[in-house]
C-alpha cells in the first residue's frame, strides 16, 4: 500500500494523454455546433461547456470522497506508478487481500483514477480557453484574457491540492481547501460566461431589466460570504466524518446543546482522525464540528431567503430568485436526510451539488449586476416603480 518513492514520468504522461483525449470530444462538439459562428461566440460556447463539465467534476469529486476512494491509488499522479489500475493489478490485489474493505480496492482505484482523468481533461479545456482568449484578445467585444489566465493558474493550484490530498493521506485541511478551490473555479468560469454574454449582446441590449440596486447587491455579496463559510464548514464536517455525530433533528444527542469540544474540533492543521498531539479525536470534538455547521445554517437560511425575496421584486432577476429558493430547499432537505437517514450517498451528493449550484447562481447575480441603470421594482399593485441606480 505504500507509495513508490518517486514519480514515474510515464504515469504523468499517461495521465496527461488521457486528459487530452477526454478534452478532444467537447472541443470537437463545440467546434461543430458553432462552425459558422464568430471566434468570440465559439469561445463563449466553450466557456459554458467547461463550466458544466467543471460542475460535473465537482460532483464526481464528492462521489470519490463519499465512497472512500480518495486513496484508491495511494500515490500520485499514477496508480502504483502506472497510468491506469490495469498496470497495478498485483499491488492492488495485495492491498485488497490485506484489507478487503480498506482504502485500496480495484473499484476504488478506478474511481480515483477516473476522477484524475476527468480533472486533467477539464484542465486541458481551461488551457484552450486561456490560449484562445489571448489569440482573440483584439477581437471586438472580447473580454479581458486575464480572466481565463487566472482560471488556468487556479486550476493548476487545484491540481496541486489534488496531489496533496493523496500524498498527505486525506489531511482534513487540504481536502477542505480542495473543495473550496473547486467552487472558486466554478465562480471564475461563471464570471466569464456572464461577461461573454454582455459582450456579445452589448449593442442594442437593455441592461436595465437585469440590474440590481446597491442594497440588494451588497446583500448578495453577504449571502455569498455566508454560503462560502457554510460550505467550508460542510467540507470540514465531511472530511472529519462528523456527519453522524448528531443522528437526530432538531436536537443532537437528546439535547439542544450537547457536550462539545470546539478547541479540539477546530484544530485546523492535524491528521485525519487525530489531534495535534497525535491522540484520537474525541466524539465531543466531532459533535462540535457538526453542530457548528448546523447553527451556521440558520444564518444562511435567513440571509438567503431575504436575498431571494428582494431579487423576486426586481425585473430580470425573478429566475435567479427562484433558483436560489429552490436550491435552498434542496440543501435543507438533503442536509436533514444526511442526519436522520444515516448519510445516504445520493443525499450527500445532492447536498454537494446544491452548494455548487448556489455558488454559480450567486456569482451570476453579483457579476450581472454591475451595470449602472435604473432598477425597476414591482409594486404591490403590479405597476413598475423606479428604484435606486445600481
Amino acid at each position: 500500500m505504500n507509495a513508490p518513492p518517486s514519480i514515474d514520468l510515464s504515469a504523468s504522461a499517461g495521465l496527461m494523454l488521457a486528459g487530452a483525449v477526454l478534452a478532444v470530444l467537447p472541443l470537437m462538439w463545440v467546434g461543430w455546433r458553432n462552425r459558422t459562428a464568430s471566434p468570440v461566440k465559439r469561445l463563449h460556447a466553450l466557456t459554458i461547456l467547461t463550466l458544466m463539465l467543471t460542475f460535473d467534476l465537482v460532483l464526481f469529486g464528492a462521489f470519490t470522497r463519499l465512497t472512500d476512494s480518495g486513496l484508491g491509488c495511494p500515490d500520485w499522479p499514477g496508480c502504483y506508478g502506472s497510468a491506469t489500475p490495469l498496470g497495478a493489478t498485483r499491488q492492488i490485489a495485495v492491498a485488497e487481500a490485506a484489507m478487503p474493505t480498506g482504502p485500496v480496492t480495484t473499484t476504488k482505484a478506478w474511481i480515483e483514477m477516473i476522477h484524475r482523468y476527468f480533472a486533467t481533461g477539464v484542465g486541458v479545456l481551461i488551457l484552450v480557453l486561456a490560449l484562445a482568449s489571448w489569440f482573440n484578445r483584439r477581437t471586438s467585444n472580447q473580454i479581458s484574457p486575464w480572466w481565463a489566465t487566472a482560471t488556468l493558474v487556479w486550476v493548476c493550484v487545484q491540481g496541486a491540492f489534488g496531489a496533496l490530498t493523496v500524498t498527505m493521506k486525506l489531511f482534513p485541511a487540504i481536502v477542505t481547501l480542495h473543495l473550496l478551490g473547486a467552487l472558486l473555479l466554478l465562480a471564475l468560469l461563471t464570471v466569464q460566461v456572464v461577461q461573454h454574454s454582455k459582450s456579445a449582446h452589448r449593442v442594442g441590449m437593455n441592461y436595465g431589466a437585469a440590474t440590481i440596486d446597491l442594497i440588494t447587491r451588497r446583500l448578495a455579496w453577504f449571502a455569498f460570504g455566508t454560503i462560502a463559510l457554510q460550505i467550508a464548514l460542510g467540507g470540514w464536517v465531511s472530511t472529519n466524518y462528523a456527519v453522524l455525530a448528531c443522528s437526530e433533528f432538531p436536537k443532537c444527542q437528546g439535547s439542544w446543546w450537547p457536550t462539545m469540544n470546539f478547541d479540539e474540533g477546530f484544530e485546523i492543521w492535524r491528521k485525519l482522525g487525530l489531534t495535534k498531539a497525535g491522540e484520537i479525536i474525541s466524539f465531543e470534538a466531532l459533535t462540535a464540528i457538526h453542530y457548528t455547521h448546523r447553527m451556521t445554517a440558520i444564518v444562511v437560511v435567513l440571509v438567503t431567503v431575504a436575498l431571494a425575496w428582494r431579487l423576486n421584486r426586481l425585473l430580470g432577476m425573478r429566475t435567479a430568485s427562484r433558483w436560489i429558493a429552490g436550491l435552498l430547499g434542496l440543501q435543507l432537505l438533503t442536509g436533514l436526510s444526511n442526519v436522520v437517514l444515516g448519510w445516504p450517498l445520493l443525499a450527500a451528493l445532492l447536498h454537494t451539488g446544491g452548494a455548487a449550484a448556489l455558488v454559480i447562481v450567486l456569482t451570476w447575480v453579483v457579476a450581472s449586476g454591475h451595470v449602472t441603470a435604473p432598477v425597476r421594482l414591482r409594486s404591490r399593485s403590479g405597476l413598475n416603480v423606479s428604484g435606486q441606480n445600481a
